[in-house]
């Protein structure tokens, strides 16, 4: 059985700790070309996407019914036209003076509530879109915070990233454009036809007949647009994934003389982007192409049939046509395949929707995958129940048993054997443990364990729940900022006073007063400018600040001199009373203040002097 996670706030702690992200990618295009295939799927990937919109569903119906208000006001306003037309080039206009003023009137009533009704509508869309695009990024933050620190380190920085930026503003197209235009093509053009049709059937008929011919191409285009931009999103993701890795280790880089030829795959992969965003531009301006073809054909063929009527060529009605039905006709026939015109001009915002929601889905659908590899049905479903936590007294008296492993075997993620096997040992409430043994032989991975972080493999490791545990790696992920910033991630309400405390425990203070603006002093990001050592100090001094139960330290007194190692044990051991410690070390000053030392990978239990 796995050990049980640890409470959502130490979560939140460890993940800021382990951020690290190696140049690994899940290779994913088989999911998402998958996902593309039957109608069902294709169905239900649809009804994801608008699930997005949920929270501002209220808007975005307002935006629709203002875009389909604006469109029915088109009757009114092409009837005012062809009522003016009609009094002033037919009727005596002198004679007719107040009807020529009524239609004018109704003109600009008509254009000015147009006006109002198309800016609302825009107002009220880019206010849900922009409530949408926070709600998801949103649930990004959440479901990286689900998959942990762990997973977190096998991915690219820069492709996460894309996911935040490039695939999250993906969806303003869909809800800002798509469904607006949507919404004008449900209702617009039936009010239109039916207008048509009341001033003359041959005209109905004709915009009738020609309707269905339009979207049946656009679908046509649109299948291929929807896979050229999930390509094209790819693309983007690797090369920003690509460009972050290269970023942060441009040092490196200078430094083996790697510059230009990382330079040259920088612009080749750049390059693939251009080629891609030029494919997907290709299939949107083929699919604005076909559309204008058959809805110009459509206006002429009206143009035509008014003509040869007015002409006396064509007689297919009982009475004569005016001129203000065949300019109410003509004004009609392109605001009828105008609201198709906008619905293909955003449809490759749909396919580029659902192309980045498939690329969001399938990152975190292979980590799962790859979380599960290596672990049998039997060991699944023992991970999804809750571990036990056995009450029994301690026999020294100290009260439940903190921690306890029987048979336990852990493997670390993408490995192909396990690093320990048939480990037992149990820690009881306040007791201290040094974990020993040679590089490589699994003391950072129990660490993992305990922290909630890695599955077991076999056997049971049992930490209570809802405790809260400090963390210091081996590698601590310091952000850009100044020291006293990285010390508030464990505590943003500390006062001065305790970061200071925490800093002198930690043997913080033996540096940064000798630094221009001591705590105050800016580092670099990944703690640019401090030695590991230092960088090692500051995550101790983050996890006494924190004030856990059970801390986890990876090789606090790495890197450090006699005096100072000293002088922070000393410290570490004064914090730690009362509290459960576990450290990963291979200093013989460091099992000697634990009181005994786990053996790794024997997993035999000895005290201090067998252990140094």
């Amino acid at each position: 059985m796995p050990a049980p996670a640890a409470s959502p706030s130490a979560n939140i702690w460890i993940l800021l700790e382990r951020t690290a992200s190696p140049p690994h990618a899940t290779r994913r295009g088989a999911v998402t070309a998958a996902a593309a295939q039957t109608p069902a799927l294709r169905r239900e990937r649809v009804r994801r996407l608008d699930a997005l919109g949920h929270a501002a569903r209220k808007r975005l119906r307002a935006a629709s019914a203002c875009v389909a208000l604006s469109g029915w006001l088109l009757v009114a306003q092409a009837a005012a036209i062809a009522w003016a037309v009609q009094q002033v080039l037919v009727a005596h206009a002198h004679a007719h003076a107040r009807s020529t003023f009524i239609a004018l009137a109704l003109l600009l009533t008509c254009g000015l509530l147009r006006a109002a009704l198309t800016w609302l509508s825009r107002h009220l869309a880019d206010t849900a879109v922009e409530t949408i695009r926070l709600g998801l990024r949103a649930q990004l933050i959440r479901r990286l915070l689900e998959r942990g620190p762990l997973w977190l380190r096998q991915r690219r920085s820069g492709e996460l990233a894309e996911l935040m930026g490039t695939h999250a503003e993906a969806m303003e197209g869909y809800f800002g454009g798509y469904l607006l235009a949507r919404a004008e093509v449900a209702a617009v053009p039936l009010a239109l036809l039916v207008a048509a049709f009341c001033v003359d059937r041959v005209v109905g008929t004709i915009l009738l007949l020609t309707l269905p011919l339009v979207p049946m191409f656009m679908m046509l285009v649109g299948w291929g647009a929807e896979a050229a931009s999930r390509r094209q999103l790819r693309a983007l993701a690797r090369m920003g994934g690509y460009f972050a890795d290269r970023l942060r280790g441009l040092g490196v880089i200078r430094l083996y003389g790697r510059g230009e030829a990382e330079l040259a795959n920088i612009g080749a992969a750049a390059e693939d982007v251009r080629v891609r965003s030029l494919k997907v531009l290709r299939i949107a301006f083929l699919s604005s192409a076909v559309l204008e073809f058959f809805a110009s054909l459509s206006v002429a063929m009206v143009a035509v049939y008014l003509g040869l009527t007015y002409l006396g060529m064509l007689d297919l009605r009982s009475t004569p046509l005016s001129l203000g039905a065949g300019v109410f006709c003509l004004l009609l026939a392109p605001e009828y395949y105008a609201p198709l015109r906008r619905l293909a001009t955003h449809y490759h915002d749909r396919a580029n929707a659902l192309a980045a929601l498939d690329e969001i889905d399938a990152a975190f659908v292979g980590a799962a995958l790859a979380r599960d590899a290596f672990c049998d049905d039997e060991a699944r479903a023992s991970r999804a129940r809750p571990a036990p936590t056995p009450r029994r007294k301690s026999p020294r008296g100290t009260g439940e048993d903190l921690i306890r492993a029987d048979g336990v075997s852990l493997r670390p993620l993408d490995a192909h054997r396990d690093v320990l096997t048939n480990l037992s040992f149990e820690l009881h409430a306040g007791e201290h443990l040094a974990l020993a043994g040679p590089s490589g032989c699994g003391k950072s991975t129990l660490l993992d364990a305990l922290a909630g972080w890695l599955p077991a493999a076999a056997g049971q490791l049992i930490v209570p729940r809802g405790i809260r545990i400090g963390y210091a790696p081996q590698r601590p992920y310091l952000f850009h900022g100044s020291i006293a910033d990285n010390l508030r991630l464990a505590d943003p309400q500390a006062s001065d006073e305790q970061l200071h405390a925490a800093a002198e425990a930690a043997q913080v203070m033996r540096f940064a007063q000798r630094l221009p603006q001591g705590l105050e002093t800016t580092i670099g990001e990944r703690g640019f400018g401090l030695s590991g050592g230092e960088a090692r100090r500051i995550a101790l001094a983050r996890v006494f600040l924190r004030d856990p139960q059970l801390l986890l330290l990876d090789e606090p007194t790495a890197f450090l001199d006699p005096e100072t190692e000293a002088s922070l044990l000393a410290a570490l051991a004064g914090f730690a009373r009362g509290r459960t410690l576990v450290l990963a070390t291979h200093s013989p000053a460091a099992m000697r203040m634990a009181g005994k030392a786990l053996r790794l990978p024997a997993g035999v239990v000895v005290e201090t002097g067998d252990a140094a």
